[in-house]
């Protein structure tokens, strides 16, 4: 599979929340950070946590994929991030209010599937859009 291919079928999966889609994209001993989390996801089963953590806190939660770079196996990704908080995320109880925030996911690739994952994204938006932040 080709890397504008693979971003492609990711973020369609991500946008879908279709998870059989989303984790034949993930080696099986995938290792991904985010900032917003204390412990990395491991393999597919924490590719899943992710998008059940992500999409049961925001039902409609959508990504806009912004910019790529790629340089070898390495692709660094800028995207945004909409979506209604309807569910707990980082124990915060649902808000019904609306965010967008911004990030960016740097992957790295070993035989053709996401291997790593480093993703860091704006959760000071998050929490000045649910209102727990005043506005800068």
């Amino acid at each position: 599979m080709t890397i504008p291919l693979l971003i492609a079928d990711l973020v369609t999966a991500w946008n879908t929340h279709d998870v059989d889609h989303l984790l034949p994209l993930y080696a099986p001993d995938y290792e991904g950070l985010d900032v917003a989390q204390k412990d990395p996801d491991r393999g597919q089963n924490g590719v899943r946590a992710a998008l059940e953590r992500y999409c049961l806190a925001f039902p409609d939660l959508t990504f806009t994929l912004e910019n790529i770079i790629t340089q070898e196996s390495d692709i660094a990704l800028s995207w945004s991030a909409r979506g209604t908080h309807q569910g707990y995320l980082m124990h915060i109880p649902p808000t019904g209010r609306s965010i967008a925030v911004q990030g960016m996911s740097l992957l790295t690739l070993r035989k053709g599937l996401i291997w790593r994952g480093h993703t860091i994204w704006d959760v000071a938006g998050l929490l000045r859009g649910l209102g727990l932040l005043p506005d800068l």
